[in-house]
């Protein structure tokens, strides 16, 4: 059983999986007359394989409890997944670095704050959708199209959050 201790989500720890998507540090830029703020360009989103497209989505979880116990990660091997909560919602990310197995020594947690999201790039593995304190609401952008793009490894990870 591989335990983990979910850390405080930063763009710098959280790079080798992805994006963070922050409003409050991203560049930005007015539009719209002055009257819109634009934050611009927060992750690259991949649709690989022939005949793939983006697919904007919205998804509703229901809260987990802690500790979390997981029996599987799965990732999108043809394209990124981001998810971004529309009420402030903290959510719990577990993910491992892209290929064919996983290494538990390679597995880490992390805790968002309710204003960040994350964009997982193609191939990385990551736990389901795990929403803290209430249901959660998500912007979800990833790829849609033909080609098999969800696998499963399957791994017991419990993960806790740090006082």
């Amino acid at each position: 059983m591989l335990e983990l201790t979910a850390k405080p989500l930063t763009p710098e720890a959280f790079a080798p999986f992805g994006d963070v998507l922050d409003a409050r540090t991203s560049a930005s830029f007015p539009i719209n007359a002055g009257r819109t703020q634009r934050h611009h360009d927060l992750a690259k989103v991949e649709t690989l394989g022939e005949n793939g497209h983006t697919l904007i989505n919205i998804f509703v979880s229901q809260p987990v409890s802690l500790p979390l116990n997981l029996t599987f990660l799965e990732r999108h091997p043809q394209g990124s997944q981001a998810f971004m909560p529309l009420h402030e919602e903290r959510f719990i990310i577990v993910v491992a670095p892209p290929g064919e197995s996983i290494s538990p020594s390679d597995v880490q947690a992390f805790v968002t704050d309710g204003h960040q999201g994350v964009n997982y790039r193609a191939g990385t593995w990551h736990a389901i959708q795990s929403v803290l304190e209430r249901e959660g609401e998500f912007l979800v952008v990833d790829r849609g199209g033909e080609g098999n793009n969800c696998e499963e490894y399957s791994l017991d990870i419990t993960v806790t959050l740090s006082e």
